[in-house]
């Protein structure tokens, strides 16, 4: 089997083989991330947790994964998709171990706050395909990427509780726990020693400096700033949930020290901007080191308007519709699966569909039926027929997992060096997303909910109309002797 574009889809070797060995640590890192929420119920019986308590894991399941992402694209740039990915996986076992042995609830918020580091894995694997597909084939490779590995919480919430019950008694999802903590650790070294991070004879570019994302001029530093405003701003809402005003798990003077210290990364973050790309103030980039930030924010908030109302789209839809048609739980939750299950198909398509018929024209039409996708969702309420929903439901998440695979499809033709830098941006985007139109959800009813993001898929269907460029057929990277080396995409 092969997809039209040539990838061999069943082949071992070569580049697919890195693909299959990617994906799967992915959708390791997704299993772990999302480890605990099948057991959730098993866990506030043994444990004797509240409402309040297991919402708060929920939340701080979420919380790191926006810095984590940006941190880990810095690594990988620097050190290899190889090494990091392995390092990962490592490091998440090692928390899932400490999370299963968690006597009190404070132990267990402790570790699930850590365990969002595990949400970082996917940009690892964007830079590691980038290096080993041509871009007539990028589109489809990160999107069977990122929809395959993506199926690992489902793939979580199948296996889980069997795991548990298998094991059986108060500690069985303890168990269940550890044993994704024993998958990942022992995948760790089955990917070092299976992967390389780049084809025989390949340059791994690096960027010339660390600690920031590099840039070409004085406007693109100003943008740079604005766009690192939100993924603060993202974190300081979840501190504000957790505060005394919302759930109440954080004291006012804690609350108000974490936003003290938000700010403050913030501020050390743009003197670290500055440090790394103070040269664009003094004198011009070259040309052929040049590439535009303004491409960057599109995707950022493409993905965003996509992944990030995905997140928040499968955290309420089951309740929607039991609410909406007198669903049970087990059925409304089924129907609601739908929406994330599509990802699995979709976002590979995307991805194709990006390679095939152009990356802009392709995000452009996606974006599009995205915003109609949403403003017919809006729509939805008892009079309309079930299945009638579910049709209009399933027309919305087409355009929405299409669109995660177009965005990865353009992100590793930016800047070769930069790439895992910019994915984790990107990537982080998605979790601003979820956080912003959850935190909208709560103040609004659901119709004004599915209009707030068809409102803002507007604005990022305008941003990729007149912003983003096509991509152009061949890259150059100057290697640290000052060669010059051009990369055909």
């Amino acid at each position: 089997m092969s997809a039209s574009n040539g990838i061999k889809i069943l082949s071992f070797s070569g580049n697919t083989r890195i693909l299959h060995l990617s994906w799967i640590a992915f959708f390791i890192t997704f299993v772990i991330w999302f480890n605990h929420a099948p057991l959730l119920a098993a866990m506030r019986e043994t444990m004797g947790l509240t409402d309040q308590q297991i919402k708060t894991l929920l939340i701080l399941n979420v919380a790191l994964t926006i810095p984590a992402r940006i941190i880990i694209g810095m690594l990988v740039d620097s050190f290899g998709p190889k090494r990091i990915y392995s390092f990962l996986l490592m490091v998440s076992a090692l928390l899932c171990f400490g999370f299963a042995a968690a006597q009190n609830f404070e132990q267990l918020a402790i570790m699930r706050f850590l365990l969002g580091f595990s949400g970082a894995g996917f940009v690892i694997g964007i830079r590691m395909i980038s290096e080993w597909y041509p871009a007539r084939q990028a589109g489809i490779a990160q999107g069977i990427y990122g929809g395959w590995g993506n199926f690992g919480s489902a793939g979580a919430a199948i296996s889980l509780p069997t795991i548990a019950l298998l094991f059986g008694g108060d500690d069985g999802w303890r168990y269940a726990v550890a044993s994704t903590g024993v998958l990942a650790f022992v995948y760790s070294f089955i990917y070092y020693f299976s992967t390389h991070d780049t084809p025989k004879g390949s340059t791994y570019f690096k960027p010339k400096k660390s600690g920031a994302l590099e840039i070409s001029s004085k406007k693109d530093f100003v943008l740079y700033l604005i766009m690192n405003i939100p993924m603060y701003a993202a974190l300081a809402v979840l501190t504000w949930k957790l505060s005394p005003s919302n759930i109440n798990m954080l004291e006012a003077g804690v609350t108000n020290t974490i936003y003290i210290i938000l700010a403050s990364l913030y501020l050390f973050q743009a003197f670290r901007m500055y440090q790394v790309n103070a040269h664009v103030f003094k004198t011009e980039v070259p040309e052929i080191e040049r590439y535009e930030f303004s491409q960057v924010a599109v995707l950022n908030l493409a993905y965003m308007v996509t992944f990030g109302s995905e997140l928040a789209i499968i955290s309420m839809l089951p309740l929607f519709f039991m609410d909406t048609f007198n669903l049970s739980p087990a059925g409304a939750g089924l129907v609601a699966s739908i929406f994330a299950g599509l990802n699995l198909i979709m976002r590979p398509a995307g991805g194709w569909i990006s390679d095939k018929f152009g990356r802009k024209r392709s995000l452009v039409v996606i974006m599009f039926g995205l915003i109609l996708g949403y403003a017919m969702m809006s729509q939805i309420d008892a009079s309309w027929s079930l299945p009638m929903a579910i049709v209009v439901t399933i027309f919305c998440s087409l355009f929405v997992n299409a669109g995660n695979g177009a965005v990865f499809a353009v992100v590793p033709l930016i800047k070769r060096r930069l790439t895992g830098q910019i994915a984790g941006m990107t990537g982080a985007y998605g979790n601003v997303g979820g956080v912003t139109f959850l935190t909208v959800l709560s103040f609004v009813s659901s119709e004004i909910f599915f209009l707030v993001i068809g409102g803002a898929a507007i604005f990022v269907f305008l941003a990729t109309v007149l912003i983003l460029k096509e991509p152009s057929n061949k890259m150059t990277e100057v290697l640290p002797d000052g060669t010059v080396q051009v990369i055909e995409t």
